[in-house]
Parts: structure tokens; C-alpha cells; sequence
């Protein structure tokens, strides 16, 4: 007699309709959990900086909150990818939204002790939600076809730009509501990430079920034991080393130059006489912009190929490295226009290479990879946020963004080289 995973397992194989209303559920609940996510990353990112600032009375070291949370978000990314490899995606990602939602309160209470050791701790397991935040998108290519998993991955991240946009312009409201409870104006940001990211945690536990990443690793199990020839339509029957390692290229060099320059763009800001207010719309339009196109994004990476955009990603970012060093910095409309192709570029970036990355992978490994890709992600944004302020502190904002702008144009002579061996380096 078949188990009950064997009959739930043959309901979706023999009803694809009823698969395909699955993929939709998951779209809609990830989709969701991202609306909460997007706000609990984008209103810590928008005054980290200035906290650090504060804290420690120097600009030298503004980067080390985004360092800090980027580096503890690589520790998140091996455990949630290797939590949801063994037990599916809504035990990994409610795990990690939980523990960055801990973490954003952790930094408020180190405002209000003015604790240099317990805000260090705390930007570290803050960077649970922001690993967290990244491989939900993956959620949504578990059961997408082939060639809809670029399309799957942008309908969330558009989702995400609801709570990304609406987060730093909630920074001047928040900090005045901590003023009014008697607390640090640039910890109530921190208060609302926490509590976003705790919500989308909840999301994630009462409602991704069943497990999307569970279902699609059965099936493809079934199929292969029973031999069904048609699998090769929607899943790759071969891990490629080279298919993962562009990938990987592909968003370690967008996230690197995309923190980098954003980190230090408020502190530059603040140079030229402009107000939190005003931080809050540029960081808020750039996260916008970070989110906002992936829906036309996902459809033209399914069109023409996840090598074709990530050379399109290296152009946009080198176009705006280009102009943040140049814009000058009274002008918040230049400032503005950089900062949105900036996140633009990222988006293109981190689109293609999810989708290359998931493309050359099977069920076997695919969460556990995807996972170890993502810690080489946040290692990346974590030394851009470390040098981002080192460098500036040393020579000049200028000299940074112009900087992104030279890592943005090795991107794209690496795609073209990959794009000519892809080929090759196929194992079984």
C-alpha cells in the first residue's frame, strides 16, 4: 500500500492542474512573506550607517553594520539552505526570518545601552532576515517549468518592493516614534525590521504548506525511478559546476558593487546638508528600483538567457557607478538617478544568476547549493560594506563609485567567456 507522501506525490503527478494551483499558492504566500521581509532589510540598510556614525563618532567605520549583517547573513545562508535541503523550505526560512527579527530588536536595545559588543552581536543574527530575504525567492522556482523560473523568482521580488520602498520611508516616522518613547531616533527603524521580520517568519510557518521544495523533490524522485523520459523538460538531469560557478559570478559582483556604493551614499549625503528625510527617499527609491522591474526582468531573462542580461547587468551598473561619482552632491536628483540604476543593475544581476544557478542544479543538492551560493553573496556584500567606508574615509566617495564602475565592466568579458565553454564541465 502506498504512504501518504507516495498518494499526496501521485495527486500532484497525475493532476497537473492541481500542481499548477500549488505553484500559484506558493507564489502568493512567498510573495507575501516578501512584503514583510522588503521592509524589515530596507529600513536597517537605510540607517545602519548613520548608527555606526553615531556610535562610534567616526566615518572611518560607518560599513560595519552593513558588514556585520551581510557576514552574519552568510552563516544564515548555509543554515537555511541546508535546513530547507533536509527539511524543506518553510522550516528554513521561518528559521531564519525568526532569527533576524531577534536580531533587529537586539540592536535597539544596544542603541538604548549604547553598547558597542551587544550591537555587534546583534547586527550579526540580524543578518538571519536579510539571508533569509534572498532564498525566498528560490521558494518560488521549486515547481516553476524551465522557463518560467526566471518569471517565478521576479514576481516575488516585486512583491518585495512594496515593504523595500514603503521601509526607508517610514525611517523619519519611526524615529520620531521612538523619540517618543523615550529611545534613540535611529533604533526605531531597527524596531520596525524586527518586527517585519518576525511577520514574515510567521507567514512563512502558518501558510507555505505543503512544503513546495518537499513536493518537487518527490516528484522528481518518482520520475526517475519510473523512468519517465519527459522529466529532462523541467529539471536538469546533470549538476553543472561551470552553470553554478557563473551564476555565482554573476551575483557576488552585482551584490559587491550595489552595497558598496549604496552604504556610503547616505553618510555623502549627509556631507552636503541633506536631512533623514531625504536619505529615506533616495535609499527608498534605490531599493524601489531594486524590486520593482524584476517582473519585466524575470520575462526577458526567460526570453534571451540568464548570459545576455547578467552582460545587460554589467552595463547598468557601470553606467551608474559612473554617475554617483560624478552627480554632484547638493543635486538629489542626480543623486537619485544613480542610485535607482544602481538597483536596477543589481536586479538584473541577481535575477539571472539565481536563475543560472537553479538551472544547473537537481533536487539532490539544489537547496544545499543554493545556500552556499548565497553565503558567497553576502561575503561579497560584506567586504564591499567594510572597504565602502575605508575607502571613502581615505580617498573619496568619488573614487568608490568609480571603482564599482571598473567591477562592473570585468563582469561582462567573464559572462562572454563562460558563455563560450558552457558546454563543457557536465558531470552526472
Amino acid at each position: 500500500m502506498a504512504s501518504k507522501t507516495d498518494q499526496s506525490v501521485q495527486t500532484y503527478i497525475d493532476s497537473p492542474e492541481k500542481l499548477k494551483k500549488l505553484y500559484r499558492r506558493v507564489i502568493f504566500i512567498a510573495s507575501l512573506s516578501q512584503i514583510f521581509g522588503g521592509a524589515g532589510l530596507a529600513a536597517g540598510i537605510t540607517v545602519g550607517a548613520l548608527l555606526a556614525q553615531q556610535m562610534l563618532g567616526t566615518a572611518a567605520y560607518a560599513g560595519m553594520p552593513i558588514a556585520l549583517f551581510t557576514l552574519g547573513s552568510a552563516a544564515a545562508a548555509v543554515l537555511v539552505g541546508r535546513l530547507s535541503q533536509r527539511y524543506g523550505r518553510r522550516f528554513g526560512l521561518t528559521t531564519g526570518f525568526m532569527l533576524g527579527g531577534i536580531g533587529g530588536l537586539g540592536v535597539v536595545l544596544a542603541a538604548i545601552l549604547n553598547s558597542l559588543p551587544l550591537l555587534v552581536i546583534s547586527m550579526l543574527i540580524y543578518g538571519a532576515g536579510t539571508a533569509t530575504n534572498l532564498q525566498t525567492r528560490y521558494a518560488g522556482t521549486d515547481l516553476a517549468a524551465k522557463n518560467q523560473r526566471a518569471k517565478a523568482v521576479s514576481i516575488i521580488m516585486v512583491s518585495a518592493a512594496f515593504g523595500a520602498f514603503a521601509g526607508p520611508n517610514l525611517v523619519g516616522i519611526m524615529g520620531e516614534f521612538a523619540l517618543s518613547i523615550g529611545i534613540p531616533a535611529l533604533s526605531g527603524p531597527f524596531l520596525l525590521s524586527g518586527t517585519a521580520f518576525l511577520l514574515a517568519g510567521l507567514v512563512i510557518f502558518l501558510w507555505l504548506r505543503p512544503d513546495p521544495f518537499l513536493i518537487a523533490k518527490a516528484i522528481e524522485d518518482y520520475r526517475k525511478e519510473h523512468k519517465q523520459e519527459n522529466v529532462s523538460e523541467d529539471t536538469p538531469q546533470a549538476y553543472s559546476k561551470k552553470g553554478v560557478a557563473a551564476g555565482a559570478a554573476i551575483m557576488v559582483l552585482t551584490q559587491m558593487i550595489m552595497i558598496a556604493i549604496m552604504t556610503m551614499t547616505p553618510v555623502h549625503m549627509g556631507h552636503f546638508g541633506h536631512d533623514l528625510g531625504d536619505v529615506g527617499l533616495v535609499i527608498g527609491i534605490h531599493i524601489g528600483a531594486m524590486y520593482l522591474p524584476s517582473l519585466f526582468t524575470g520575462i526577458l531573462v526567460d526570453k534571451f538567457g540568464a548570459t545576455a542580461m547578467s552582460v545587460a547587468a554589467g552595463a547598468t551598473l557601470t553606467i551608474a557607478s559612473v554617475l554617483a561619482a560624478l552627480a554632484p552632491g547638493e543635486s538629489l536628483i542626480s543623486i537619485i538617478l544613480a542610485l535607482a540604476l544602481l538597483g536596477i543593475g543589481w536586479n538584473i544581476g541577481l535575477i539571472s544568476g539565481t536563475t543560472k544557478v537553479v538551472d544547473s542544479t537537481v533536487s539532490d543538492n539544489r537547496a544545499k547549493i543554493q545556500g552556499n551560493v548565497d553565503v558567497l553573496i553576502a561575503l561579497s556584500g560584506a567586504s564591499g560594506g567594510v572597504l565602502s567606508g575605508m575607502v571613502v574615509a581615505g580617498w573619496s566617495y568619488t573614487v568608490l563609485s568609480l571603482s564599482g564602475g571598473v567591477l562592473a565592466l570585468i563582469l561582462i568579458p567573464i559572462m562572454l567567456w563562460t558563455s563560450r565553454s558552457k558546454s563543457s564541465s557536465r558531470v552526472a
